[in-house]
């Protein structure tokens, strides 16, 4: 498997007023992501993560456990025809993301829990997903669906983005379900700020960045989800 480099990753929650401060000065700098619909710069994003019965992922993440991963479905805009398969590590600290692309038919056989077909692909990620699931015994568990707004900054590779209208999957691992009945698991309506870089961060975004109001946390959209799944 290709060397991915390790990224430094900060989040915080700020509310609208701090979201519409930074936002109004990173126009300025910044471009939006290639995902983004030009009229509004916004795109959603649905996940689908996995766990096991002990729930290893979801007390990893809770107790702060510093070298962990987590594998994952995510489509954008609803949009079957492009779909990852991802897996997220975190080690001293510093993150990584690797993916492997699948089909809707390779998705919902990966969610019904039919993993046979991926010993005849040549792919290391989904190879590393199959015997992961295997002997950690992973499992579909939650749907996190949410509106995503990014900007990219070329130095230092930088990438802020806003999630908001966090929203929790109901009973049901349907990926494909556009009515899927869902909960808010944030209920103050905060923002997560995330800012995503590799060495290090360029003054110009750590001042265009600051407010106020900043909350540091470590709680994860997924660990925050799982309170409905």
């Amino acid at each position: 498997m290709p060397a991915v480099k390790y990224r430094h990753e900060l989040k915080h929650f700020i509310n609208y007023s701090d979201y519409l401060q930074i936002k109004n000065r990173l126009k300025f700098i910044t471009s939006l992501d290639n995902f983004a619909d030009k009229k509004t710069g916004r795109y959603k994003i649905r996940s689908l993560y996995f766990d096991n019965i002990y729930d290893k992922v979801l007390l990893e993440k809770i107790n702060g456990v510093d070298n962990r991963e987590k594998f994952r479905i995510r489509l954008y805009n609803d949009d079957s025809s492009f779909i990852r398969l991802e897996k997220k590590t975190k080690k001293n600290g510093l993150c990584q993301k690797l993916n492997a692309i699948i089909t809707k038919e390779q998705c919902a056989l990966i969610i019904s829990g039919s993993l046979g077909w991926i010993k005849e692909t040549d792919n290391p990620l989904l190879m590393e997903f199959y015997c992961k699931s295997k002997y950690q015994l992973l499992k579909p568990a939650t749907i996190v669906d949410y509106t995503r707004e990014a900007y990219l900054y070329k130095v230092g590779n930088v990438r802020i983005t806003f999630d908001m209208n966090v929203r929790s999957g109901l009973y049901s691992k349907n990926i494909f379900d556009k009515d899927l009945p869902v909960a808010d698991p944030i209920s103050d309506n905060s923002i997560i700020l995330e800012v995503k870089y590799d060495e290090f961060l360029p003054e110009i975004i750590s001042n265009v960045i600051q407010t106020n109001n900043k909350q540091a946390t470590a709680i994860s959209k997924y660990a925050s989800c799982r309170i409905y799944g």
